[in-house]
């Protein structure tokens, strides 16, 4: 405890993160005493499976906002990816170009709208929102209906529940390849961000553009390189989703683009830019998990309520950041 206290004397901007992780452990120690069940080996393995998507889309939008952008096409990604990649895999195509077809339509989005933003000078709400609007709109047209992915079609491997621990009755730790990838993802993403170049140019442009440029960093590129990477990593959240669903619909991941920056706030990454930690976005996702989970366990609580206490959750951090920025400034 002494040597969290330091960290956060020390470097006030970890302390939304801290918080994060009090709130995760808070709520499930409440969880444990009220409703039982949730220190479980099948409850903290469905959390993940069933947030792994989120898990992804957090790290996608965790690179945008460091940079003092924002990202609101994930959503729509996920919907056109979904979408046509259940229509090519029902068509017969082979599985591994429909997977590949799916993560380049969400590069291909990320990319326009990294394009836009700088070099065409469009505020990053509005060339993302374009980018949001259009891939709904290729989505519908695509389909309105509800696609189902075939029964036999390997991609729903990637959906497969495996068991790594054969616990008492049903209590078992599974895990899917729609997981490991969501973990390779966190991985490769802290890496970049703590141990490369561009990661340093991803804090320093967040913190200063002006100054990033003047110092001689890519600041153009690496503005569209974090727009590529939030529009692939939305395309691999739409495999992972679509593979464990085995459906997609025009209407798939709408609002979803919000949760992930409310995980990526939540976890402690300011909106303002160059400040912030992809585990602390992890943590955020599994905060908006858990959530529904105790919602659900508790059964009195109307489903109506998860938006309004994700907004004052998401509240609280807000104003919590605005005391560390201003702690920091003075």
């Amino acid at each position: 405890m002494a040597r969290v206290k330091r960290v956060v004397a020390s470097n006030p901007s970890v302390l939304p993160t801290v918080a994060a992780i009090v709130i995760f452990i808070a709520m499930v120690i409440y969880g444990e005493l009220a409703y039982g069940r949730i220190l479980q080996y099948n409850t903290l393995s469905n959390l993940l499976i069933n947030n792994a998507h989120l898990i992804i889309l957090a790290v996608a939008m965790t690179f945008v906002i460091l940079t003092g952008g924002i990202d609101l096409s994930v959503g729509a990604v996920i919907a056109l990816s979904s979408v046509a990649g259940v229509m090519l895999a029902n068509a017969g195509w082979n599985p591994w170009i429909v997977i590949l077809l799916m993560v380049l339509i969400g590069t291909s989005m990320g990319l326009a709208s990294g394009i836009l933003i700088q070099y065409f000078n469009v505020q990053p709400f509005i060339a993302t929102l374009a980018m949001m609007f259009l891939g709904r709109g290729l989505a519908s047209l695509l389909s309105t209906q509800p696609e189902r992915l075939a029964e036999e079609s390997p991609i729903r491997w990637l959906g497969e529940q495996f068991k790594l621990i054969d616990g008492p009755k049903v209590n078992d730790v599974v895990i899917t390849p729609g997981v490991i990838i969501a973990l390779l993802v966190v991985l490769g993403a802290f890496f970049v961000l703590h141990r490369t170049r561009t990661g340093r140019t991803v804090y320093a442009i967040g913190g200063s553009e002006s100054s990033s440029a003047l110092m001689g960093l890519a600041v153009p590129r690496t503005k569209v390189l974090v727009y590529v990477i939030s529009g692939t990593l939305a395309g691999v959240a739409a495999v992972v989703y679509t593979s464990r669903l085995g459906i997609a619909q025009n209407i798939t991941g709408i609002g979803w683009e919000l949760d992930a920056i409310a995980a990526t706030v939540i976890g402690g990454t300011l909106l303002t830019g160059g400040y912030g930690y992809v585990l602390g976005s992890v943590v955020g996702a599994l905060v908006l998990g858990l959530m529904n989970v105790l919602i659900t366990r508790d059964g009195g609580i109307p489903p109506e309520m998860t938006t309004i206490i994700t907004g004052g959750i998401l509240l609280v951090f807000v104003l919590l950041q605005r005391a560390v920025t201003s702690k920091r400034h003075t």
